[in-house]
């Protein structure tokens, strides 16, 4: 028999977990066998991440839910029970990368790899920090003090990193130096932001537009923004909270509105600004970003699930497919990084979690 099996019939044997990663809170599923020992009343078993006990939200004999505690790292997942130790199954968890935020969208990362956070605040309410940035050796400094309500952050070719306010409907420009300048005003109830691959920065106003900001200069690293027009882009249904903005790599806007609803869409805006529904499902779906296959990874409830969500186009079917890729509770957006990692977002903290997977590139 094997090594990493278990030694007796009846001990715990465990086949898979689902979803593949998860950040303290979060719950894994477990499948298996002999995970629930019914035949003297019900034997539980016990949940260890390594050396760190967990807790079980559901025990049956072939299936459990196990919540990953706080501090606990990436590591094996084994079941005790009755004195004996199921095989281990390797579990990816987040780490936390920086506390004590406001976030309300996803992070956004620089060209040398450097994260940029935000502290949104209540409205109407200046924070002492707006924006900290997240170098890669972990250091976390103060990057803009003087902006209320910072919404969504994005970058552009130059650099530059450009934030919207939700409570003043102004989308500011920010040099790496920190410099900040006004790019563009009177955009409502400013939320999520992104630049298409032409250099032109698309804004979502909550109330029910989108907007697009046409740039006739390529932004720079001095302080020149250039000159730009404003058009309606697109209208939607007005969202209770935020519209969440991403490009495909064809040119398609994705566009997220969280409502009340738990059959909530993710929406698909060609180039000329005609609306069709990509995906529809998800509770109050929120951040969203591309992998270099075209998979699509949004924050949001599944099937009452909370966590990053995975959606693909079915070879089957031809038709979107979902399915938890990273379970956990709060996320609000997420950010790819280098090395297959990525920056998952709750409201106030980023998890730093090895998913094995590469982003698409923003620019």
């Amino acid at each position: 028999m094997p090594l990493l099996h278990p030694t007796r019939p009846d001990a715990p044997h465990l086949e898979r977990l689902f979803p593949s990663s998860a950040i303290p809170g979060g719950s894994f599923e477990v499948i298996g066998s002999h995970i629930l020992n019914t035949n003297d009343g019900p034997q539980y078993p016990e949940a260890f991440f390594g050396e760190i006990p967990a807790n079980l939200d559901l025990a049956r004999p072939s299936r459990a839910l196990v919540r990953v505690p706080a501090g606990a790292i990436s590591s094996d997942l084994v079941l005790h029970r009755n004195g004996h130790a199921s095989n281990p199954l390797h579990a990816k968890i987040g780490v936390p990368m920086v506390e004590d935020l406001h976030m309300i969208s996803n992070p956004a990362a620089d060209a040398d790899g450097n994260l940029f956070a935000m502290v949104s605040g209540p409205r109407g309410e200046q924070v002492p920090v707006s924006i900290f940035r997240i170098a890669r050796d972990l250091q976390v400094t103060p990057f803009v003090r003087e902006l209320m309500n910072v919404s969504a952050l994005a970058f552009d070719r130059g650099g530059n990193l450009y934030a919207s306010s939700r409570s003043e409907g102004t989308i500011y420009r920010i040099t790496p130096e920190g410099a900040i300048s006004t790019f563009a005003e009177g955009m409502g109830i400013a939320t999520g932001i992104a630049f298409d691959r032409d250099g032109n920065l698309f804004v979502g106003d909550r109330s029910g537009t989108i907007f697009k900001i046409s740039t006739n200069e390529t932004p720079t690293t001095s302080g020149t923004a250039g000159t730009h027009e404003i058009f309606v882009f697109a209208t939607l249904e007005p969202s209770v909270a935020f519209y969440h903005l991403c490009f495909r790599a064809d040119g398609v806007l994705m566009v997220t509105a969280p409502t009340t609803s738990s059959n909530q869409p993710i929406y698909a805006i060609d180039p000329y600004g005609n609306t069709t529904v990509f995906y529809r499902g998800l509770g109050r779906p929120q951040g969203m970003a591309f992998d270099l296959d075209g998979n699509l990874y949004v924050a949001a409830s599944l099937h009452g699930h909370r966590g990053i969500v995975r959606i693909w186009t079915s070879k089957e079917t031809n038709a979107p497919a979902a399915e938890l890729a990273v379970a956990g509770n709060d996320l609000v957006g997420l950010c790819f990084l280098d090395d297959g990692c990525a920056a998952l977002a709750t409201n106030s903290t980023i998890f730093h979690a090895d998913l094995g997977i590469e982003g698409l590139p923003l620019l």
